[in-house]
């Protein structure tokens, strides 16, 4: 099989390059105009691609290729300082994804992966999110997936491409930026944090499971047409994982009881509400369909993602010193 990786240079492409080159696939990886080939592995075929729209040419990257994973794409930032967030998501996300489907039908390729976000079907949930439910995308991100999403089945009932959407949690691992890496920071430094009251539960996704569910969409015949929901398959509490991530770090977790109501409150006064929500609010996923259909088990623990995660962290802090 050759496979070729949008977005091969980023926080999943690295990941996803390696553990698809251990499979035995040939693996092409696409990477910004400018960026240096030698973050890709050795053995990648590094094809520049730039910018990422309507008007993007891919005949040179999708020519012999059987599957495609496409991971580049606008990602999800707070305080977007663009104009018009909504129209800058859409042509990245939404019109580049069909420019790159079409491209791909044209050129015969058999099965386009798309890794959307769980963002598609909300942003809370007081029950599992699973792949029947019922979509609401509430920001510009989530809704330029959920359009993309609609436009790949429509390219794949009009061409025969064949479509595999993915929506994970939130992915953690060696290399993590944004939230997380902020969460990882503050644990270590022993700073106390008032989050021993929340009583919240959260899905979340290690980049090793990541990469081996999109590997088994990659090679799996059954997974063609289908829309799964992926994350490590144990929830924790927002004091849970700080808990555990403290436990990986060999450090103490500083925890202080604080009514939530008062920390949401905060939050509009505040102007930080969706903040807030995500670590007092509840959102999970249910993952057993890619487990039962394409027989899918995660080759790692939460346990040891975290601990995976903290050595790497651990070793920035040296590297720094």
């Amino acid at each position: 099989m050759r496979a070729l990786v949008t977005g091969a240079t980023g926080f999943v492409g690295r990941f996803l390059c390696t553990r698809l080159l251990a499979a035995g696939i040939s693996v092409r990886g696409t990477l910004l105009a400018g960026e240096n080939p030698i973050s890709l592995v050795r053995e990648v075929g590094p094809v520049p691609i730039d910018p990422l729209g309507p008007g993007t040419p891919w005949q040179h990257a999708v020519g012999d290729i059987d599957t495609i994973i496409h991971l580049a794409a606008r990602v999800h930032v707070m305080d977007d300082p663009a104009a018009d967030p909504l129209t800058e998501f859409r042509t990245v996300n939404t019109e580049g994804t069909k420019q790159l489907a079409h491209e791909a039908a044209k050129a015969g390729v058999k099965r386009l992966i798309f890794v959307s976000s769980i963002k598609v079907n909300g942003e809370e949930s007081p029950t599992p999110y699973s792949e029947d439910s019922c979509v609401q995308p509430t920001d510009p991100y989530g809704i330029s997936k959920w359009e993309a999403e609609q436009a790949l089945r429509q390219i794949a009932a009009e061409t025969g491409l064949q479509v595999v959407i993915v929506r994970p949690t939130l992915v953690y691992g060696p290399g993590v930026k944004a939230n997380f890496l902020s969460m990882m920071k503050i644990v270590n430094r022993g700073i106390p944090l008032p989050l021993a009251s929340i009583k919240n539960k959260r899905s979340l996704l290690y980049i090793g499971n990541l990469v081996d569910a999109l590997a088994t969409c990659a090679l799996h015949p059954a997974a063609a047409g289908q829309t799964f929901l992926v994350s490590d398959g144990e929830d924790v509490s927002t004091p849970e994982l700080i808990h555990r991530t403290a436990s990986a770090l060999g450090v103490p977790a500083r925890l202080l009881p604080f009514p939530a109501s008062l920390m949401r409150l905060a939050g509009k006064l505040t102007g930080k509400s969706a903040a807030v929500n995500r670590l007092t609010g509840s959102l999970t996923v249910d993952s057993s369909k890619i487990r039962r259909e394409l027989g899918w088990v995660p080759p790692f623990t939460m346990e040891e993602g975290l601990r995976e995660t903290a050595e790497w962290y651990k070793q920035q802090i040296r590297g720094k010193r």
